[in-house]
């Protein structure tokens, strides 16, 4: 492949997702979240060169929703380590939705990874600061490089609102002596971080300083631990996607977080970060056109894992 443009290859994969019928919907067990525009979609790159490639509404502000569950693990990880995480929380796949309580009743009281809504009100429950949500947002602003990273008000409030299901999970784990700090105050918290307003921009800063050890190409500091990086990365791949998490690392390969917020969240190794946005969702809670919009990358560009490709030759 002749060295590539990335401006026309994030718009060519633009097109090539919308050429597919939008058979997703926005989500709406959140009630705010039925607010965004079905057919909205953005593609933003973070590439090594220090430059940001970007096309369609990756401008648009959306909240993070489960993304947040991969910066409140490695917040986690960096203020208690990882014995005391990996106590309250496992690392493996569950093949269950993302707020699936069966597991917990069924297998273990404790949740089998960091990336579903049990496994992330755990973690969310050990991070070791007098206001957590405070020192979430303070390392939200220094992954996407600006101060002015905020709270969605009206998404937290819908989400506090409505969210009965992620309270029940809370309370089954402080029974069983998993969370051990006080349930309101960690779920306050657990919604809050969901209601993180970013942009694909963001989430592409993100996933550049994952692909890169943990450090910012842009500044050159160093803001995650590299086994931190290397754990966060590994868990993207496993169950990054919900249940799709399979299906994903077949047709793309590459580690990513999704949200139902309409966000995904990637990194490819020594090479870049990729967000796409795409509030229209599938059944199991992942953009329909942003999976496309990763598929085409991925082969467009030879992203896969086993691809065996040479991706600095591309940027």
């Amino acid at each position: 492949m002749d060295k590539a443009n990335l401006d026309i290859v994030i718009k060519n994969a633009i097109e090539y997702a919308k050429a597919y019928e939008n058979t997703g919907m926005v989500a709406s067990y959140i009630p705010e979240l039925k607010n965004a525009d079905k057919n909205a979609l953005g593609v933003c790159i973070a590439a090594n060169n220090k430059k940001i490639y970007k096309a369609g509404d990756c401008e648009t502000l959306f909240t993070m929703q489960s993304i947040s569950k991969v910066v409140s693990l490695i917040l986690a990880l960096q203020t208690v380590g990882k014995e005391k995480v990996f106590s309250k929380v496992w690392v493996e796949p569950t093949g269950d939705a993302f707020n699936s309580l069966v597991r917990l009743e069924t297998h273990t009281h404790i949740p089998l990874n960091p990336m579903i809504n049990a496994g992330a009100i755990a973690v969310a429950g050990v991070i070791d600061a007098e206001f957590p949500f405070s020192r979430f947002l303070a390392f939200m602003r220094r992954l996407c490089g600006r101060e002015d990273i905020c709270l969605n008000e009206r998404v937290y409030l819908s989400e506090k609102a409505s969210g009965m299901k992620n309270r029940a999970i809370a309370y089954m784990l402080a029974s069983e002596g998993v969370l051990e700090r006080d349930v309101e105050q960690t779920l306050d918290f657990y919604f809050k971080m969901c209601s993180v307003n970013v942009t694909a921009v963001d989430l592409a800063r993100i996933g550049s300083i994952l692909a890169n050890d943990g450090v910012d190409i842009f500044t050159g500091e160093r803001l995650i631990e590299s086994e931190y990086a290397l754990i966060a990365k590994t868990l993207m791949v496993t169950c990054g996607m919900y249940d799709g998490s399979g299906e994903f690392a077949i047709k793309v390969g590459i580690p990513a977080k999704s949200g139902v917020g309409g966000g995904i969240m990637c990194c490819v190794e020594d090479n870049f970060g990729i967000a796409v946005y795409g509030p229209s969702l599938d059944a199991k809670g992942n953009s329909v056109w942003g999976l496309k919009v990763l598929e085409y990358l991925s082969k467009e560009l030879k992203l896969h894992y086993f691809a065996g490709s040479k991706i600095r030759e591309y940027i």
